[in-house]
């Protein structure tokens, strides 16, 4: 019968409590920073769809299939969310209304312009909606991280 240390019994529990055993643990002190470069990457993409509901509403709206006062409303919608994610200001609001915002994207793409996960060209289907959708999960998830402007 093999006995096991006080030390080596700690080992054990905390690897259970964890429930996972990560390859290169000594990459976990950048969890932060990766966080905060999830937000920034995720915020651009948001801030620019937004600007460009803002800048030409008339146009843009043709374009998706919406009213002009709802294309100023998702713009106006996105550009908050974003700053909320870059900036790390209510990070789980933001972040759980760009997902919503994702989930409208993606109903209107499947059932609406019958769009394939991946689209007729490999670039106009609702994958890259997806992406972002699960990329803002995390956001909400972890919090966002501990760099912002707000704790």
């Amino acid at each position: 019968m093999q006995t096991v240390s006080g030390e080596q019994r700690l080992m054990l529990q905390n690897r259970h409590r964890n429930r996972h055993c990560m390859m290169f643990p000594q990459l976990a002190q950048f969890t932060d920073v990766a966080l905060l470069l999830l937000r920034v990457m995720v915020g651009l993409v948001f801030i620019t769809s937004g600007w460009n509901h803002l800048k030409d509403p008339e146009a843009r709206s043709k374009d998706i299939g919406m009213s002009k006062g709802f294309t100023i409303f998702l713009g106006a919608a996105e550009v908050a969310g974003s700053l909320g994610v870059i900036f790390g200001v209510l990070t789980q609001l933001a972040a759980a209304g760009l997902i919503l915002l994702m989930l409208g994207a993606i109903q209107k793409k499947i059932f609406v312009w019958r769009t394939g996960f991946w689209g007729e060209s490999g670039t106009n289907g609702w994958n890259y909606d997806m992406m972002l959708l699960v990329m803002n999960l995390v956001i909400v998830t972890t919090g966002g991280g501990n760099l912002s402007l707000m704790k």
